[in-house]
């Protein structure tokens, strides 16, 4: 498990600028940028997709990894596009239509590594049986869709997952997404995880540098 760590969802970025938003959060340390894919299927919205990302990975910094989260209905079918569109993550979800341990597999063939989410609904013992095969479990701590939500305390999944990493001796990221901020940072931080997504707590701080680091802390 590293230390904690930051992604920005640039969902929260002003699209007419996203260059100059990614060099801000590339001042303020931010250490991933989090790029929600959402097909208007899987969930109630549509967001960006493979030409956005393809155009960011031009010119984000080597040292900021592309976190991309698909919300999307069949992920498989996706998987070797991302990776050339430059992801260094790619997060599926378990909910999803696709086989989860063939879209595991077909992560690895790429140069990304493989995480898998899970809807608040969505048990912590579903993703037992791929934890092995994982970097990172995504734990949504809003329904997937929107922005902008209120976020849902999922403590207990967390540290169910963090339990079973441990006693399984798995070096394992858990990353939260939804609602976090100063206060619930906290919250989830305790609970074991240590990769945190932000979207307005970070693009509407007045000082983002003291914002990431608050997170990170």
């Amino acid at each position: 498990m590293n230390n904690n760590l930051v992604s920005a969802s640039i969902l929260s970025a002003d699209m007419l600028n996203l260059e100059s938003e990614i060099r801000e959060l590339e001042k303020a340390g931010v250490n991933m940028l989090h790029f929600d894919v959402m097909d208007g299927v899987f969930v109630n919205n549509i967001t960006f997709g493979l030409p956005v990302l393809e155009q960011i990975n031009k010119i984000v910094s080597p040292y900021m990894e592309l976190d991309v989260h698909l919300m999307i209905s069949d992920p498989l079918k996706y998987i070797r596009e991302f990776d050339r569109a430059g992801a260094d993550i790619i997060t599926f979800h378990i909910e999803s239509e696709s086989d989860t341990m063939e879209t595991i597999r077909a992560i690895q063939q790429t140069e990304a590594v493989a995480s898998i989410a899970l809807k608040p609904d969505t048990p912590a013992e579903s993703v037992f049986p791929y934890m092995e095969y994982l970097s990172m479990v995504l734990v949504m701590t809003v329904e997937p869709g929107f922005g902008g939500q209120k976020f849902m305390d999922m403590s207990d999944k967390i540290r169910k997952i963090r339990r079973y990493a441990d006693e399984n001796c798995l070096e394992i990221d858990i990353q939260v997404d939804g609602g976090i901020n100063d206060k619930t940072a906290e919250t989830v931080k305790k609970a074991g995880a240590n990769v945190l997504v932000s979207g307005s707590y970070l693009f509407k701080a007045d000082d983002m540098k003291k914002a990431v680091e608050t997170l990170r802390a």
